[in-house]
């Protein structure tokens, strides 16, 4: 199996989209190497950017599942570092 390093830029546009959100990235905790948040107060949104380092059919699951909450965007940046597991 191959791993990948990728980072998810997520943008959260209502209060009321956080606890679907964490609970998503709840699911994939295991995954997720460090995860920075930071609100926007004038704009009235948060802006969060997670670290993570799995396959990258999870990692595009995670990101589609983000993607899906109301009032949540999120984009995924792949890095070129692929690393063999043995699992």
């Amino acid at each position: 199996m191959e791993t990948r390093v990728a980072v998810i830029g997520i943008i959260v546009e209502s209060p009321t989209a956080v606890e679907k959100l964490n609970n998503v990235l709840h699911e994939y905790s295991d995954i997720i190497i460090g995860r920075m948040g930071l609100p926007y107060r004038e704009k009235g949104i948060s802006i969060i950017s997670i670290a993570v380092d799995a396959p990258q059919d999870v990692i595009s699951a995670l990101s589609g599942k983000i993607g899906s909450i109301e009032a949540v965007s999120a984009k995924t940046a792949f890095s070129n570092v692929i690393t063999k597991c043995e699992k």
